[in-house]
């Protein structure tokens, strides 16, 4: 709707258009023009500055995909360059034709289900359509609703900067991992069958806080420092970081798992003692039979959080 708003060369029809980007508002009753999509707090102000707002279709085209903050603003700008590309192709009057078709027969459809398992079958027969919708998607959903709306602000925050921070699809695969660091085994029906029932069900009601704060963050930073080769220690890291790049070379992601929990488990067990424990000394074991050897911390409930309740011992571990 934009694109065409900015294209058409007829008053009339950009006005129509642009209302149907933006509400108009109403003086008489102190209402405020306002967008009838909102995205999320991150990306809003763009899509509205670069995208809603009239004549910003051309400003948005000109900007460098590589100096956006987030995937979704960089997903936008494609989008626009793509539809721009196609609209001014056609003549006035098709893309006339295309406004009045999207206007009068574009409709909005809710699906319900009675039960998980129908919600679940189809949501993978819509989701083969488009851009998929990943699963950590739901998993947020759920999380976030099981907060009051302050914690639920600050958890969100949490969630999109992790996501950020890894992108898009790492951040979809860093949930296998977890699926994996917590049931110690490999996966054995979707991910979005098994994560509720073997992850969030330790935390899902009453400790989706816990979850964000003490997992999600944790493990996306531990994620971004194997992915970049960046870990970082008192002494140690370089042998560290110099393996992690050896084990990118490998045509499977096996061991990111049991390299992800001792990375946070290290973290934990440097900042809650003060006995020396060397970030590849923890590696080590964690791959091999000697991982029983090492003191643990749970990923359930890290020691970091000072709120841990289960012995340490007894810790979920990764699977050689």
């Amino acid at each position: 709707m934009s694109v065409l708003r900015d294209l058409t060369e007829d008053p009339d029809l950009r006005g129509d258009l642009d209302r149907l980007v933006m509400e108009p508002g109403a003086k008489i009753r102190g209402l405020a023009p306002r967008p009838r999509l909102t995205l999320r707090s991150r990306d809003a102000d763009f899509f509205e500055k670069y995208v809603q707002t009239k004549g910003a279709v051309d400003i948005l085209l000109e900007l460098q995909e590589d100096s956006l903050r987030t995937d979704a603003q960089k997903a936008v700008l494609r989008n626009a360059t793509v539809l721009h590309r196609s609209l001014t192709a056609l003549p006035e009057e098709r893309r006339l034709e295309l406004a009045q078709m999207l206007a009068e027969r574009t409709f909005l459809v809710v699906v319900s289900t009675p039960d998980l398992d129908s919600a679940h079958r189809i949501f993978s027969v819509m989701n083969s359509r488009g851009l998929d919708l990943p699963p950590t998607d739901i998993f947020k959903s759920q999380i976030i609703g099981d907060l009051d709306a302050e914690a639920s602000e600050a958890c969100a925050i949490t969630w999109e900067d992790a996501e950020e921070m890894l992108g898009r699809d790492d951040f979809a695969e860093l949930f296998l991992h977890l699926r994996m660091i917590f049931a110690k085994k490999r996966a054995e029906q979707e991910l979005l069958k098994e994560f509720p029932e073997q992850v969030l069900s330790h935390y899902l009601p009453g400790s989706a806080e816990v979850f964000v704060h003490a997992v999600v963050r944790p493990y996306a930073e531990a994620y971004a420092q194997i992915r970049e080769g960046r870990y970082e220690s008192a002494s140690g890291a370089e042998a560290v970081n110099a393996w992690f790049r050896r084990l990118q070379q490998i045509d499977n992601y096996d061991w990111r798992p049991a390299a992800l929990w001792d990375c946070v488990i290290t973290r934990t067990t440097r900042r809650g003692s003060t006995r020396s424990c060397g970030p590849w000394s923890g590696f080590r074991p964690v791959c091999s039979s000697a991982a029983s050897t090492r003191p643990l911390a749970s990923p359930a409930t890290p020691s970091c959080c000072g709120s841990s309740t289960r012995d340490r011992a007894s810790t979920p571990r990764p699977s050689s």
